[in-house]
C-alpha cells in the first residue's frame, strides 16, 4: 500500500490505503504503534512531520489560600502546533503546593 500524498495526525482509521491482500494499511501518525503502516509511511509522511514548540513557562500564581496549605499554578503557550504525526505538546500546564502566610493568619478568633 502508499499514502501517496495521505497523511494524517493522531489516530484516524479514515486515513488508510488498500495494502497486501485485501488488508488495509495505514497513514496516520498512530500506524507507527499498531505496527500497520503503509509500507512508504516514514518517507511520504514523516518528512513532512512538525514537532510541538512551546513559549517559556509565565510565572507563578499567587498561592490559592491565603492562610494554610495551597497551591499556585503557571501555564505557557504552545508556539508551534504538531503536524503530520510530529511530537506532541509537551505538559502546558504546572502545580505546585505553597503554604499561605498573610499577615492577618492566626489573628481570627
Amino acid at each position: 500500500g502508499s499514502c501517496g500524498h495521505r497523511c494524517c495526525p493522531g489516530r484516524n482509521n479514515a486515513c488508510w490505503a488498500p495494502g497486501a491482500r485485501r488488508a488495509r494499511c495505514y497513514c496516520d501518525s498512530y500506524c507507527q504503534r499498531t505496527g500497520d503502516c503503509c509500507q512508504d509511511y516514514l518517507a511520504t509522511c514523516r518528512r513532512a512531520a512538525v514537532g510541538c514548540a512551546v513559549g517559556p513557562w509565565g510565572p507563578w500564581s499567587g498561592c490559592s489560600s491565603p492562610c494554610g496549605v495551597g497551591s499556585r499554578a503557571r501555564s505557557r503557550q504552545v508556539t508551534v502546533p504538531p503536524r503530520h504525526g510530529g511530537d506532541p505538546c509537551p505538559d502546558l500546564k504546572q502545580r505546585r503546593g505553597c503554604l499561605g502566610q498573610h499577615p492577618t493568619c492566626g489573628t481570627a478568633e
